[in-house]
């Protein structure tokens, strides 16, 4: 089975997702939405459509991609990740755990910079910390 690597991001106010498999699916794919869930409703939506009109326009394909043989991995950027848990974990919280600054935090929840991999790997460690702790709970 064929794998298809979506990202999502978030930007300014909607989580965004792509693929730039372009040579594997002819072309690039790319949806928006509100949420995480809906963002991954309509990229599906729109992975459909795109295998329709190409199937429609005589395009060639994989025959993997058009039977539908492939799993979609969904990696979320950073900046989607830190929304993602909006409303349930405060930056605060998430800084004291990590040691990262939560202005620095702040900035890759916007997308305003990127983190590097040790400063994304702090994060999802600290969210793990955080579960781990959590279900420890009696």
């Amino acid at each position: 089975m064929e794998r298809i690597t979506v990202y999502i991001g978030w930007a300014d106010k909607n989580y965004s997702a792509y693929t730039d498999d372009f040579e594997r699916i002819g072309g690039t794919i790319i949806s928006t939405g509100k949420t995480l869930e809906s963002v991954k409703s309509e990229f599906l939506s729109a992975l459909q459509f795109h295998i329709e009109g190409c199937m429609q326009d005589g395009d060639k394909l994989h025959e993997w991609f058009v039977n539908g043989n492939y799993k979609i991995d969904f990696k979320l950027e950073t900046s989607a990740l830190l929304h993602s848990f909006d409303g349930i974990l405060t930056r605060s919280a998430l800084s004291r755990i990590t040691g990262i600054n939560e202005r620095q935090i702040g900035h890759y929840a916007t997308g305003l910079r990127k983190p590097r991999i040790k400063q994304r790997e702090k994060i999802i460690l600290g969210f793990h910390k955080i579960g781990k702790e959590l279900s420890a709970v009696l």
